[in-house]
């Protein structure tokens, strides 16, 4: 069994400038710094592997570079974050010495070494192809609303670990009648992420445009963490002020 370690871990962070929510996302400024840079430094300062920005803008690429990190210029015609993070890592490590890959948002400037940790150390257990994180809900808007993605699990209770059995954004509980927010935030093997990307989308997640359902489809197995902290997303400006207040 292969131990991670931080000399084959990588944390590839996907950004592109074309959002049409908020547009040039990963350039808005936080408290005077963008927002790329406030995500890539968290991933930095975690400690758990290398860290690799995905672009296909030449300004988030000068960003990223002349704070002393590394920047891989990609296609601009990936359908999918995934596709980006894979491109990537082709480019930067064609020897294969990086055996485990964590796709870090571009959006989620309160991520910590806790989330990006666990994350990948479910990939531990060498029959997980793909990890990922929940937290739990109790708000009725959060569970009714449609934006936000809840994860069906069976959560062993003492490890706080289970299996994602689905992903659906109506109110629908978990196997423990407890209903999970989805955190964006994915840990692959390199044999699952090059598996993934060269499978075709699946209807379901082509009709729910939740990209991991094409891996459910697909038999692979994702393994869930519970956890306690919600890292927020910036998808809106409503969402960008909020965050001034809060980093």
């Amino acid at each position: 069994m292969t131990m991670i370690n931080q000399e084959n871990t990588a944390i590839i962070i996907p950004a592109r400038l074309a959002s049409t929510r908020l547009p040039n996302k990963p350039l808005l400024p936080i408290n005077g710094k963008p927002m790329i840079l406030h995500v890539w430094e968290q991933a930095v300062a975690a400690e758990i592997g290398k860290v690799i920005v995905a672009t296909d803008s030449d300004k988030i690429k000068e960003v990223i570079s002349e704070a002393g990190g590394n920047c891989e210029l990609t296609r601009s015609n990936h359908q999918s974050g995934t596709d980006r993070i894979y491109e990537a890592l082709e480019n930067f490590d064609q020897d294969k010495n990086i055996n485990f890959i964590v796709n870090l948002q571009g959006d989620l400037p309160q991520i910590n070494r806790e989330c990006l940790s666990s994350v990948v150390n479910l990939l531990s257990d060498e029959a997980a192809e793909v990890s990922t994180l929940v937290c739990e809900m109790t708000d009725h808007d959060e569970i009714n609303s449609k934006s936000i993605v809840k994860a069906i699990a069976d959560i062993n209770p003492n490890t706080k670990i289970g299996r994602a059995i689905n992903f659906t954004r109506t109110p629908e509980a978990s196997i423990n009648g407890n209903y999970l927010h989805h955190i964006g935030l994915y840990a692959y093997t390199r044999p699952a992420l090059e598996k993934f990307v060269h499978l075709a989308p699946s209807t379901r997640e082509i009709d729910q445009k939740l990209e991991q359902l094409r891996a459910l489809d697909n038999q692979m197995r994702i393994d869930i963490q519970l956890i306690d902290f919600l890292p927020l997303g910036v998808d809106t400006p409503e969402d960008l002020e909020k965050m001034q207040k809060l980093i």
